[in-house]
């Protein structure tokens, strides 16, 4: 990432962090998820929700929607402006907990293949295994070949497990879990 710097996001930075989910939603899953679900997706909807989300990663409170456990939220800049963000920490799967999660990473289309996304994966494989994971996991949803490709030019592997994911869609999504050693 040339110039950007990488930081921990603040409650101020929630609708940055949700256009960059919206346009990357867009962009990344045109013809894997119905055209109408994605036209649907809301900047102000995201916002509100990116907002609670940060609130109670930053009190150290669960982030998810069933109030397991906190994630936390690293966002990336080139100059003012948010162009990236991944979300991560322990493991939200009931048979996972142990292991490191990537709940998510996002990269404004604008900045896509310039090195953003490799700078946030990175530093939450670090900071994953400052927590003490010894490993981690990500779910792609299956059609994903832009996202699956990157996920293993870093190093990452489909491991097999896969699970059916609910994105207002009518039709099932399938994601594929993808897992890499940290040490």
């Amino acid at each position: 990432m040339t110039g950007g710097t990488l930081r921990w996001a603040t409650e101020a930075d929630a609708r940055a962090v949700a256009i960059v989910h919206v346009d990357s939603w867009r962009a990344a899953y045109a013809g894997l998820i119905p055209s109408e679900v994605l036209a649907a997706l809301s900047v102000e909807q995201r916002t509100a929700g990116w907002t609670r989300w940060i609130a109670a990663s930053l009190r150290g409170d669960a982030t998810d929607l069933d109030a397991v456990r906190p994630h936390r939220l690293l966002v990336a800049e080139d100059g003012e402006r948010i162009v990236g963000w991944a979300a991560f920490g322990p493991g939200r799967d009931p048979d996972d907990g142990h292991r490191g999660e990537l709940g998510g990473l996002y990269v404004h289309p604008d900045h896509w293949s310039t090195g953003v996304g490799a700078s946030l994966i990175r530093r939450a494989e670090q900071e994953l295994r400052t927590a003490g994971h010894s490993d981690a996991y990500v779910w792609v949803l299956t059609g994903n070949e832009r996202a699956i490709g990157f996920y293993e030019r870093q190093g990452w592997r489909a491991d097999g497990a896969s699970k059916i994911a609910d994105e207002g869609s009518a039709r099932a999504l399938v994601e594929l879990r993808h897992t890499r050693p940290l040490s």
